[in-house]
């Protein structure tokens, strides 16, 4: 299929898809890989590693308008940028390169199951009671867990940095922003891991769908991520993680 070369009744879907995924991504610091992945791989019959290719490419412009958004608003802790970025960067890299010789769906279950608990906890911590904000202990191993597991799946940066940030106590919206805008890196390395692999492709219009509708969300995602008080994003997060989650692991294991 030539660049722009597509049927607006099948891009429509896709600009929706990639609008939601994107609102729930920038307000919450998770969702648009995994949504997007699922639906590239899915409805679109594009193979797994090629649909994290894509993702992440456009991942490049929704984290880039998403992260100026958070900049803005006021969401983004420099340190804790700083203390994910290159981990993230380092793990993206690995799984990028490593992907083609790892059986991504044989740990898979492992991952889901991780983070369905991650989400069962975030819930019970946001309706027990007022969170209180700690500095985090591990963002390093997580930027760089995050990184890897995003770059094999196509989507697991979010799920994993920040909700573990969050259970570790630090501000909820702080950790949003902060995840979101080294997000544009990480996304960056991957794609260009993954570019000698592919090439450059054409869009497809599943691809260019879900692009417009997530640059047209991003700035919506990081206000919502502002005012969104921290126990009901916490309680947000828990939910969104433990259904994605739990429901794949119902779909596929059970």
């Amino acid at each position: 299929m030539e660049l722009f070369e597509f049927a607006w009744s099948e891009l429509l879907p896709f600009i929706a898809i990639g609008f939601l995924a994107q609102l729930i991504d920038g307000a919450l610091g998770m969702a648009f890989g995994a949504i997007a992945t699922t639906f590239l791989v899915g409805f679109a019959g594009v193979s797994p590693a090629q649909a994290s290719y894509k993702v992440h490419v456009i991942k490049i412009l929704t984290s880039g308008v998403s992260g100026i958004s958070h900049a803005i608003a006021g969401n983004i802790h420099k340190r804790l940028f700083l203390m994910i970025l290159l981990p993230g960067i380092l793990g993206g890299l690995i799984g990028a390169f490593g992907l083609a010789r790892l059986d991504g769906e044989a740990v898979k279950p492992f991952v889901f199951a991780y983070l369905c608990l991650l989400g069962l906890l975030l819930l019970f911590k946001g309706m027990k009671g007022r969170p209180r904000h700690r500095a985090p202990r591990a963002a390093i191993p997580l930027g760089f867990v995050g990184g890897l597991l995003d770059a094999i799946g196509g989507g697991g940066w979010g799920p994993v940095v920040s909700s573990g940030l969050m259970l570790q106590g630090t501000e909820p919206r702080k950790v949003v922003g902060s995840v979101n805008s080294a997000e544009i890196f990480v996304a960056i390395a991957i794609s260009g891991a993954f570019l000698g692999q592919y090439g450059f492709e054409a869009l497809a219009s599943a691809t260019l769908g879900l692009l417009i509708g997530g640059v047209l969300a991003a700035p919506f995602g990081a206000i919502a991520a502002k005012y969104i008080p921290a126990r009901a994003m916490f309680v947000l997060v828990g939910s969104v993680l433990t259904i994605i989650t739990g429901y794949w692991l119902v779909e596929n294991i059970i």
